[in-house]
């Protein structure tokens, strides 16, 4: 099993390298393309272990991977923090531990919110702490993704690794409500170094993409953050706005 991949396709927007640490997913995201995509209920999805022999796959492939400038995204198809994985030694705080080991940089994303704090000692400023942020409305977050950590919970984790030296981002993806997408970035400017942004791909938007993103660029300028807009979004894009701004980001922008 390779552990360590490449991410093709939309994903490769986001990372030039990844592991799926859990076979499922326990944050219930009435929009999430992994269940269809793998063939699976949704309600199959739900139950989420380690894939087997996950770990010892990672040290292997980390072993043998030459120099990268990528960091390695947790995860894609699955959170990296779910509910269940407490235990004192989880997966993912091994996970991490070994892509250190052999000087690989790490890439968090999650929806677990202050749950992944508990790693927060394991990253560097080499690393990125990142959550996906969709809603302000604890309503419509616990209708759209009943399982997974509440706004404000993504929020405060994001501003508590700021704090600790560890940069941050914010995928806001999908996009769904305009208005809390704007809402969410004017809240979070002052400790999420980078957004990424992209629409609802899965799944009709309702909404006017090229009126989004005419203010979407406005509230990036006024707030003046580093983000980047994904192919999703890039045919509504203002002509006169770069697709990114990364100043001093290095060769990770792709």
């Amino acid at each position: 099993m390779q552990a360590i991949y490449s991410p093709r396709g939309k994903a490769a927007e986001y990372a030039g390298l990844a592991v799926n640490l859990f076979d499922g997913c326990e944050h219930g995201c009435t929009y999430c393309y992994v269940p269809a995509l793998q063939k699976r209920s949704r309600k199959a999805f739900l139950s989420c272990e380690p894939r087997l022999g996950i770990l010892n796959a990672i040290e292997r492939d980390a072993r043998k991977a030459p120099p990268s400038p990528y960091h390695v995204l947790l995860c894609f198809t699955c959170d990296p923090y779910p509910p269940s994985d407490q235990k004192p030694f989880s997966c993912t705080r091994e996970a991490i531990k070994i892509l250190k080991q052999y000087n690989m940089r790490v890439a968090v994303l999650t929806k677990g919110g202050i749950r992944a704090a508990r790693d927060f000692d394991l990253l560097t400023p080499e690393d990125k702490f990142g959550c996906t942020l969709t809603f302000m409305a604890r309503s419509d977050s616990l209708a759209w993704e009943p399982y997974a950590a509440l706004p404000t919970d993504r929020l405060y984790a994001l501003e508590c690794a700021h704090a600790r030296g560890i940069p941050t981002w914010a995928s806001l993806e999908p996009v769904i409500d305009p208005v809390q997408t704007i809402a969410l970035i004017r809240r979070s400017s002052a400790y999420v170094d980078e957004y990424k942004i992209g629409k609802l791909n899965y799944m009709e938007s309702k909404f006017n993409p090229r009126s989004f993103c005419v203010e979407l660029a406005a509230t990036l300028q006024d707030c003046h953050v580093h983000y980047y807009i994904k192919d999703s979004l890039l045919p509504y894009w203002p002509d006169n706005m770069p697709r990114s701004y990364q100043a001093a980001q290095g060769s990770e922008e792709r």
